[in-house]
């Protein structure tokens, strides 16, 4: 991916090396509101909730005001950012309306955000409350080694997914499942996350699209890495190597197939149009 070239957002705060404030121990208010943030969002709240009563969150980070100098890593980010910012602002713009930038927090080994305490292992998220994505880049190292999805594409996609849910916030489209979810049965209300997350896979398809158009970012095996990425991530999968076996009702974020499908809808396509996940007749 050809990244290098590009300027880099303003919007990364950079919280590595810094503690996390209050730690929220064993299923405080905190843990609680980010297991209903990663409810709506197409997560599974259960794995936060275990977590917080077996591991309360503490940084390892080193204590301190200071963050660390950039790395090539972060400059990256950075850099990946500021397309996504470049894309939607002229998506947004067509549509006549304004987009507001999102802030994406760096962290490492744990963070306080709007939705609560959240550790690296719960991996990159989205808080609504705060309009902000939150990444410790150790996950980029876990996509490699735990997940089969290497690459700097593939790592590029995962931030595109995240900003993808800060548009569809920007949208109304995230308050809307909100209220919908109160509403129906558990099976329905996991749906309707899953057509969330597919979605935000078709959004980071429109930016790789759109940023390729007017910066050719894209190298050869860039898009093959992308598309391995949320084939490796898709639920079935998840579900087949923890369990042995697959539960389609309790799908949050979607098979392999269909991450594939949409995120491949939106990279041929370039339309948010053609990200109507909520509509279609088929996922």
């Amino acid at each position: 991916m050809k990244w290098q070239m590009g300027r880099q957002s303003d919007n990364v705060e950079d919280r590595r090396g810094r503690g996390v404030g209050t730690a929220v121990a064993g299923g405080g208010i905190g843990t609680i509101l980010l297991a209903i943030v990663v409810t709506l969002l197409g997560g599974d709240p259960s794995i936060v909730l275990d977590q917080a009563a077996n591991n309360p969150p503490v940084s390892n980070a080193p204590q301190g005001n200071k963050a660390p100098a950039p790395t090539q890593e972060t400059k990256f980010v950075a850099a990946v950012l500021a397309q996504t910012e470049d894309v939607w602002n002229e998506q947004f713009q067509a549509l006549g309306r304004t987009y507001q930038e999102p802030k994406l927090v760096l962290f490492s080994g744990a963070v306080q955000s709007a939705c609560g305490v959240a550790q690296s292992s719960t991996g990159p998220f989205y808080c609504p409350s705060d309009r902000k994505v939150y990444l410790d880049t150790s996950f980029f190292r876990d996509m490699k080694t735990q997940l089969q999805s290497p690459g700097d594409f593939a790592q590029a996609y995962v931030i595109a997914h995240e900003v993808g849910h800060h548009v569809q916030n920007q949208l109304g489209i995230l308050p809307k499942v909100n209220k919908l979810q109160r509403q129906v049965s558990q099976t329905e209300a996991n749906q309707l996350s899953v057509r969330v997350e597919l979605q935000a896979d078709c959004f980071a398809g429109v930016w790789a699209n759109r940023a390729n158009q007017t910066k050719q970012i894209l190298e050869p095996g860039d898009i093959e890495e992308a598309l391995n990425a949320a084939s490796q991530i898709g639920d079935d999968r998840l579900q087949s190597q923890a369990r042995g076996y697959v539960v389609p009702d309790s799908f949050t974020h979607g098979s392999s197939a269909q991450r594939v499908r949409w995120f491949n809808r939106g990279i041929q396509s370039g339309s948010i149009k053609q990200c109507d996940t909520f509509n279609a007749s088929s996922i």
